[in-house]
């Protein structure tokens, strides 16, 4: 009977593991999960707050990039669905994030590729325009030109309210209800918000690399994309039909990014 118990209990820990695989170990020892789908040029898709890579996993956006040809590679941040979630804000300090997935890219051999960021991934992925000598193209969806500044308001008050001080902030509760709900680990989220970086309009001035600005025709949430994409020399504005929660899923979405991405 305990033989029979061990060997439960380690097909257990096996079954468990194998669902959190591939793991890669980043920079700094932190486990990073990711998946990858299709043969092809690569693309990196970036997911938002309160998310992990499932989030794209429910659009058209995938398969819309395999069938054209792209190998797509996703990937939880870290503090995010299968990937660790250090309790420590040094863990996430000096765009660690972004480093994750330079580091990936490198250890999977990739030595160009195009970057797809969505909201709170989107700021990421402005912030790697300056960072990634590697990048070839990005889209930055989901947000306007906002979060370039260091003081955003919004930004400051998720990263209190997630910190312990939502009684502050009642426009906040049903963001906090939301993760706790769905598992997020608040504590976590508050580091994210406290770190996100504000890529300044003088940085993005500086990029030379071609950048689809996108977002949803109701989607405010973050400023105004037009803004942004006057930051950018070489951007390209699109607006397609959506909200902010439901733009990154739509058949619209993924016609332009694939556009945008194959154009030579």
């Amino acid at each position: 009977m305990r033989k029979l118990f061990c060997l439960l209990f380690l097909s257990h820990i096996a079954f468990a593991q194998s669902e959190r695989e591939p793991l890669f170990t980043s920079f700094d020892g932190t486990k990073i999960h990711y998946d990858i789908k299709g043969e092809g040029f690569p693309v990196v898709l970036v997911h938002g707050f309160m998310s992990n890579s499932n989030s794209w996993k429910r659009g058209a956006l995938i398969p819309a990039l395999v069938k054209e040809g792209f190998t797509v590679i996703t990937l939880d941040l870290r503090g995010n669905g299968l990937s660790d979630k250090p309790h420590s804000l040094e863990a996430y300090e000096n765009n660690a994030e972004i480093k994750d997935v330079m580091a990936l890219m490198k250890h999977l051999g990739f030595k160009k590729y195009d970057v797809v960021g969505y909201s709170r991934g989107a700021i990421l992925t402005a912030r790697q325009l300056i960072l990634d000598k590697h990048l070839h193209k990005t889209v930055i969806g989901g947000v306007g030109a906002d979060f370039t500044d260091p003081n955003w308001e919004r930004r400051k008050m998720f990263a209190e309210a997630f910190s312990g001080k939502a009684h502050l902030y009642p426009e906040t509760k049903g963001a906090i209800e939301s993760a706790k709900r769905n598992g997020v680990d608040t504590l976590v989220m508050g580091f994210l918000q406290k770190v996100q970086p504000a890529t300044t309009p003088a940085q993005l001035a500086k990029v030379r690399k071609p950048v689809l600005v996108i977002a949803g025709d109701q989607d405010l949430d973050n400023g105004n994309s037009a803004e942004l994409a006057k930051l950018l020399p070489k951007s390209t504005l699109k607006t397609v039909p959506g909200n902010h929660g439901n733009t990154s899923q739509s058949e619209a979405f993924a016609k332009e990014v694939v556009l945008f991405l194959k154009e030579k």
